[in-house]
Formats: C-alpha cells, structure tokens, sequence
C-alpha cells in the first residue's frame, strides 16, 4: 500500500555526512552551495532544485507487520521544495517497473536481498512499492538526471538511486536510537512526543517529523540538505518545521 505524504519547511542543522563516490557523475566544487540555501541558484548536476531537500523516510509497519522485529523499513528517499511543497512523477520515460531487473544487471545482488528484507510494502508487493517510489521520487532528482553522467550506462542512476536509499537508511538506526533511549514496543507502556523527538534528534542531529496514526507511532522522516549531486554529496542534518501527527503524550509503539 502506497502511503501519502505531506511535507514542511526546512532549517540547516549541523550534522554532516559524506557518502562514497561516484566516479561517472559530475564532479562538484566545494564552493557549490548547500540545498535550500540560494533559491537563485538555477539547477544544475551540483544543486538539487527545486527539490533542494532530501528526506529518508521509514516505516513502523505493525498491522500487517513488515520487516524484522527489531528494525524500522525503508519507505524512500523523496526530494522537497523546502517550502513544503514537492514534484513527483518528473520523467514517464523513466518510469521503470523492472527494479529487480535492473539492480541484478547491475550486479547489485546484495543490495537486493537487503531491500527484500528492509524495503517491504506492506501489501508483499515490493517491486511494484520499488518502482512506485523510483517513479514518483527518483526521477525528480535531479542531480541524477542522465545527463549528468560523464561515460553514462542506460537506468545507472536508478541502481545508484537504491543503493543510496539504503546506505543512508542503514546510517540511520531508529530502533535503536529509541532503544537506548529507553523507548522499546510495548504493549503497555506510552511515550510523550518530546521523549521520542529527543532520541531521534540525538540520532540525527537536527529534529525529525514523526508520524502517528490513532497515537500509534509509524513513521519517522529524516531530512536532509545537500551539497552537490544525491549519490556522492554531502548531506547535512535538517530540522523539520513540519507538525507532527503525533498527540503531544500517550504515543504508542507497539510490536510487530
């Protein structure tokens, strides 16, 4: 099941994180401004625009349950106009419903297997959350557009894509970060906003959006701006201005 999302402003925090590179895609200067920063800056291999910010979501899903007992899921990588606004669905020409296809030629198998077991759609149709998610969200990068690959192999960007999705996911341990908090599922016990929003905020390194449903904790979004292209930039840590849809106390979170 496909689940809508709403959207907020941004403000820059101070963690910073740098991904592996990428030796096809345009090299970027370090002058190159940070997302969200200059809303003059026309786009360009080196400048998400106008979805200046990156957002890696993930899930909590209980009724069904997905994923292990003792991890959030991945839900995407979604970039955001940082006014709360975001485009989705910007090239139908790449809109690939193959995603397994394409990451097996590329030799991705262990990323695959990784997403079978941490990328799950809450109705078991992985592939098709996978290309829902590429379609809506990775062709609206546009700082992997294809023609910022130097030497460019036709669908690269969408393995890069994935591969990026994960990595940051993996970076980003929400069920222990609230476990070394002293927030773990129950069926019993009940946390306040501000006792989960710190955890994460301690993760992060800037605070986070939290999602609820009937106070039942279920989604966590991590924001991001960055600095040059999505696959080997760096990320900062940005504060979420967007209102929580969790009760201020009472918020459950409950087991798989």
């Amino acid at each position: 099941m496909f689940q809508p999302q709403s959207k907020g402003m941004l403000a820059v925090a101070a963690m910073t994180l740098i991904s592996g590179t990428t030796a096809s895609l345009e090299t970027c200067s370090s002058s190159t401004p940070f997302s969200c920063v200059s809303s003059s800056t026309s786009p360009t291999c080196c400048f998400n625009y106008p979805g200046g910010a990156l957002l890696q979501t993930q899930f909590w899903d209980t009724s069904p349950s997905t994923g292990p007992d003792d991890s959030w899921t991945v839900h995407g990588l979604w970039p955001d106009n940082c006014d709360g606004t975001y485009q989705s669905s910007c090239d139908s020409t790449r809109a690939y419903t193959n995603i397994t296809a394409i990451l097996q030629a590329q030799d991705r198998d262990d990323l695959l297997d990784y997403m079978n077991d941490y990328w799950i759609d809450i109705d078991g149709d992985n592939e098709s959350f996978w290309s829902h998610e590429w379609s809506k969200h990775g062709t609206c990068i546009n700082t992997i557009e294809p023609s910022c690959y130097s030497d460019y192999t036709a669908q690269e960007e969408v393995g890069e894509f994935f591969q990026k999705t994960v990595d940051l996911f993996k970076s980003l341990d929400t069920y222990e970060a609230l476990s070394a908090a002293g927030i773990t599922p129950s069926t019993s016990k009940t946390y306040t906003l501000a006792q989960i929003q710190a955890a994460l905020t301690t993760l992060h390194g800037a605070s986070v959006y939290l999602g609820c449903s009937s106070s039942t904790l279920d989604e966590v979004w991590y924001f991001f701006n960055v600095q040059g292209n999505a696959i080997d930039g760096t990320y900062k840590a940005a504060a979420t201005l967007t209102t929580s849809t969790c009760p201020s106390s009472g918020i459950k979170y409950v087991p798989k």
